[in-house]
């Protein structure tokens, strides 16, 4: 965090500085924030904000803000924030008219693999573009549910708070998505040779 927050506001956990920031504390939404910024961001760009993405999380940290009442701590405040920044970069995509390709760039950001020699990194970074072209290629409910699940790491709670599903279905679509990405990844190694 910034040196801005004393270590006992930066140790604080997020419903005490939900607390805090409903009691009139406008300062500690900053660290609310200051923590969530890099998820959030890896949210929208992974969901299809692509170069809008700062403006999708900007939006929805001054929506989280107006809501702050309206959260009532049945999700973790990250779940809760990132369901608001998938709505938005939904929003983003119908005002735009866009409905296909997720910009998944954040995907391709890995830094390449360490190795002795340049094979290992080559390798890598060829797998890497090959699962994004395959990520592309599925449906959008598929990669979001890839996404939320996989690229960002979040439970499947988390996820189910995010894109605003039924456990069940989570279930069922992360499944039936990992089955066409593999389809998709086989055929790409067959092909390949």
């Amino acid at each position: 965090m910034s040196g801005k927050w004393t270590e006992a506001e930066v140790a604080l956990d997020d419903e005490e500085i939900v607390t805090r920031v409903r009691a009139g504390d406008r300062e500690a939404y900053d660290l609310l924030v200051a923590r969530h910024t890099a998820p959030a961001h890896r949210t929208a760009v992974l969901l299809g904000a692509g170069p809008d993405a700062e403006d999708v999380i900007q939006e929805a940290f001054v929506k989280a803000y107006r809501k702050l009442s309206r959260y009532r701590g049945d999700a973790t405040f990250r779940s809760w924030l990132l369901a608001i920044v998938a709505n938005e970069t939904r929003n983003l995509h119908r005002s735009r008219g866009r409905r296909d390709g997720l910009a998944l760039r954040a995907a391709t950001a890995v830094p390449e693999a360490a190795g002795d020699d340049g094979l290992d990194a080559v390798l890598a970074a060829e797998r890497r573009a090959a699962l994004v072209a395959a990520l592309r290629r599925l449906p959008a409910r598929d990669r979001e549910v890839i996404a939320c699940r996989y690229l960002l790491d979040l439970t499947e709670e988390e996820t189910v708070t995010v894109l605003g599903l039924p456990r069940g279905t989570v279930k069922s679509r992360t499944h039936r998505a990992l089955a066409k990405l593999r389809g998709l990844l086989d055929r790409e190694v067959a092909h390949r040779g």
